[in-house]
């Protein structure tokens, strides 16, 4: 401990010279701007500011790169409540509230919740990053790929079953997810899936694109499709948050941080899946304001965020450990550090400890920073919402296009993005699940590859799914996940049915005014 605290001084002491603090508040902020444009995201912050880092000393550079990645977290909340764009797949499932909150006239709470969320859970990540990450790192690693494939498969079927509307259209929408995931080339055997012989689909569906067209495009032509939008403004309402929306936001703040970084520390897994773990634990253990959900649930919008950047802190624990990245940003950063001549891995503390404590004191410093930037501007945001519908989906819808283009300036790209937008449509007229959707495409890669891992392992043995006892626990919990809906559907009809039959019953009331 005392080891830890001195070395964590002298991180301080190198990140509070003038220049660092300098990139750390740039990092922030180009970070904090990425996160609020749709299809950009920290990954081509990143990839963009690489050469600007290869100009820096490696503390300087990746200080700065490091800012980048938690500021996008930041950012990508505003725009996912504001007008129901994520600037980044973490704040996905961030949508389902935030966004009837805005429309309800609560964008100012829903962004203060998220801003605030976002500190402490990223405050609480980088403390347990500094003191827990061996620890962490060692625990994460005693899952193989069967458990890992087990622990995908069983959020997929909690988001699915536990979301609001219907659950069976929930599936369906996950089963939708899961399929464009496989568009492409396998990685495992290089054989084409679903490609029709074209070279455009050989590399799969970005993302990005995929969640910019369900969600920003597909929200801009429902809004513009209703008539009577031209001068529409919606209400602003009450800019800070009530001492009830702080009561009702500390427990969530409080799951979503632990949740976030445990789920972070998982390699390869980061924050995206962390949002929607909090989700689902929101709804579950929030009996008092469940039917909210979906609905303009503030406990919606605290626990996700928090989890979404606590995520950011744990996914750089296996990074900074183990030399394995915890993320697809991370993968990135973990490309910098090699740029740098660095080997991230059990070695790094011990020959490089004056780096890793100075990133993480930077990341103290940044969160702060990200805080005082973005609660100020919640007013500012929320003031978004006063622009009449039309320009400002017209607007969205430009950025869209924008954001689109640039991740392979590909006109075939805005093709594909007007088929999704279409679809995305047809799943909010619907009922279906557009997030239920993104979060199977986004596991849906990782499902296979860990599947195949495991049978490539075992020989192509099922068993190796219930060897271990942290196996045999998840496949029951997904029994159990299975089971209960189909046990509750029956008992809800089995009620239903029993009014009939005690009312034909003999020496019942309504039998006997027949009689």
């Amino acid at each position: 401990m005392t080891d830890i605290l001195g070395d964590l001084a002298t991180g301080f002491g190198h990140a509070l010279t003038p220049a660092n603090i300098g990139w750390v508040l740039l990092g922030v902020l180009v970070g904090t701007v990425v996160g609020v444009l749709p299809g950009l995201g920290s990954i081509t912050a990143i990839a963009l500011l690489i050469p600007v880092a290869f100009g820096l000393d490696p503390l300087s550079g990746l200080i700065m790169l490091c800012g980048v990645y938690f500021g996008s977290q930041y950012g990508s909340s505003t725009t996912a409540i504001l007008v129901q764009t994520p600037g980044d797949m973490g704040s996905v499932v961030t949508t389902i509230d935030g966004h009837e909150m805005a429309k309800g006239g609560r964008a100012g709470p829903a962004l203060a919740t998220a801003a605030i969320g976002s500190f402490l859970a990223g405050t609480l990540s980088v403390v347990a990053l500094t003191f827990l990450s061996p620890w962490l790192a060692d625990a994460a690693l005693q899952l193989g790929a069967a458990e890992y494939f087990l622990l995908m498969l069983l959020a997929l079927l909690l988001v699915s079953t536990l979301t609001t509307g219907s659950s069976l259209k929930a599936v369906i929408s996950a089963l939708i997810g899961l399929a464009l995931a496989t568009v492409g080339i396998n990685p495992g055997s290089g054989v084409p899936r679903l490609t029709f012989g074209s070279l455009e689909l050989s590399s799969g569906f970005d993302f990005a694109l995929v969640a910019i067209s369900i969600f920003a495009v597909a929200e801009a032509a429902r809004v513009l499709s209703v008539r009577g939008r031209s001068a529409e403004k919606r209400e602003v309402g009450r800019i800070w948050m009530s001492k009830e929306d702080w009561r009702r936001s500390a427990g969530p703040w409080g799951r979503g941080s632990v949740v976030g970084f445990v789920i972070g520390v998982m390699p390869g897994i980061g924050p995206s899946l962390a949002s929607y773990v909090s989700y689902i634990l929101e709804k579950t253990v929030n009996r008092k304001h469940r039917r909210e959900f979906g609905k303009g649930a503030i406990e919606g919008v605290a626990g996700p965020e928090a989890a979404n950047n606590a995520g950011v802190g744990g996914a750089l624990v296996p990074m900074f450990t183990l030399g394995i990245p915890g993320s697809s940003t991370t993968a990135l950063l973990l490309f910098v550090f090699t740029m740098y001549g660095l080997q991230p891995g059990p070695q790094l503390l011990e020959t490089n400890s004056t780096l890793v404590f100075g990133i993480i004191a930077s990341l103290y410093i940044g969160n702060v920073a990200l805080l005082a930037l973005n609660l100020p501007l919640v007013g500012l945001f929320a003031q978004l919402l006063r622009i009449p519908t039309p320009h400002l989906y017209l607007g969205v819808t430009a950025f869209a296009v924008l954001g689109v283009y640039v991740l392979k300036f590909s006109q075939f790209d805005l093709y594909v993005m007007i088929a999704f937008g279409v679809l995305g449509f047809l799943i909010a007229r619907y009922g279906f699940s557009a997030a239920t959707l993104v979060l199977g495409m986004v596991l849906g890669p990782l499902l296979e590859q860990n599947l195949e891992r495991a049978l490539n392992i075992s020989g192509g043995d099922p068993a190796v799914f219930v060897e271990r006892p942290i196996s045999r626990v998840l496949v029951v919990l997904i029994v159990v996940v299975l089971l209960v809906p189909l046990l509750s559907l029956l008992a809800r009809r089995r009620r239903d049915r029993r009014p009939l039959v005690d009312a034909a019953a003999p020496g019942s009331e309504r039998a006997e005014k027949k009689e």
